[in-house]
This record gives C-alpha cells, structure tokens and sequence, in this order.
C-alpha cells in the first residue's frame, strides 16, 4: 500500500494479478472519499475526462481511478471540498 499525504492508493495482489481499487482520499473533517473518471464529450466534439470525488466506491456515473501522476488533490479549508487540479 502507498500512502499519499492523507490519500491512499491501495493494490491488492491475488494469484499474481494485481486487483486496482479506487485512490481514497480523507479530508480535515475525517470523511473519506473516492475518487472517480468519467469520459466525457464537450459540445464541441473533443472527448474531456472528468474527476470527481464519491463518498461510496462505486458510482453510476463513472469508473473508480487512481490519481494520475499529474494531478493533485486540493481542499476547500472552509467545508472541506475535495477536487483534482493539474500540478503546477
């Protein structure tokens, strides 16, 4: 298991396969979320991957992720909002 700051990536290994669950990540308050993707297409036409945070692990509305390598977790300090934004 790795831990990021107050995040976690968890894998789990099973008969040599490894089994990906979602980047989980608790906020000031102690909640913890899970992070989510889902694909999709802007008016536009381009396709756009959207983040999201879900209190459950699954969700209808996307699949569970990892947290990319160029993206961090931020936190609103006044409720404890979480969102994904590019690393500066």
């Amino acid at each position: 298991m790795t831990c990021l700051n107050r995040g976690h990536k968890i894998e789990i290994t099973t008969n040599g396969g490894k089994l990906k669950m979602a980047y989980k990540h608790t906020n000031s308050k102690g909640i913890t979320y899970y992070l989510h993707k889902s694909e999709v297409t802007l008016r536009g036409g381009k396709p756009q991957t959207i983040y999201f945070f879900t209190k459950t692990e699954k969700n209808e509305k996307g699949t569970p992720c990892d947290l990319p390598e160029d993206r961090e977790v931020n936190e609103n300090p006044r409720n404890g909002f979480l969102t994904v934004s590019r690393k500066k």
